[in-house]
């Protein structure tokens, strides 16, 4: 087996917790007393223009809410959408545990202002030495070919590499590519299936 060299990390579900997926949706849906349906029908055409960059935060609320009058700004709305960021507990540890030890970068679909808030305010950079986001790349996981693209951005070979995701469509992506992975259900179980793969070890 290749020694690890490179480690490749989701953030929303792994690191952080998720920046809006559906339970950040219905909290906002809550909060703001949206109509869920409409909501999550003009979210659905959106997104993946959101997630790659193509679509602004701005202009994703200007069609998904504020496409009528409300009682409340864009900026109450997108203050209560950076809020519901938070680190998950272990995990963002473990990580730190291996910066300047290996390659460290993350692959994860987000839309830009959430993506460049959480890379600063938790203190991203200081741990990841890339950032494949699908808001810069214009691409999105479980795609092969964002995969590949980390491979070329980081000049690693594909077993060398170790991918951590806790969504299954995320790493059969990552296999695809031949990068051995690592589906993430807690921070002990993580770190003991990185001990297998030789990591940290």
């Amino acid at each position: 087996m290749a020694s690890i060299r490179a480690l490749f990390w989701d953030v929303g579900g792994v690191l952080l917790t998720n920046a809006w997926d559906h339970d950040e949706r219905n909290l906002a849906i809550e909060r703001f007393v949206l109509d869920k349906p409409e909501f999550e029908t003009r979210h659905k055409k959106l997104v993946p223009a959101f997630e790659e960059g193509r679509l602004t935060l701005d202009e994703y609320l200007d069609q998904t809410v504020f496409y009528q009058p409300r009682t409340f700004t864009a900026e109450d709305f997108k203050r209560f959408m950076f809020s519901l960021s938070k680190p998950i507990p272990g995990t963002l540890e473990v990580a730190r545990s291996f910066s300047g030890k290996y390659l460290m970068a993350t692959i994860n679909n987000e839309s830009r202002e959430l993506n460049q808030y959480r890379i600063q305010n938790f203190g991203l950079t200081d741990c990841f030495d890339f950032f494949v986001s699908s808001c810069f790349v214009g691409m999105r996981k479980p795609e092969e070919r964002i995969f590949l693209l980390a491979l070329d951005l980081t000049q690693q070979d594909p077993a060398e590499c170790c991918f951590i995701d806790d969504r299954p469509v995320n790493i059969e992506g990552a296999a695809n590519a031949g990068i051995p992975t690592v589906l993430m259900r807690d921070p002990v179980q993580l770190r003991n299936d990185l001990q297998n793969l030789g990591v940290g070890l």
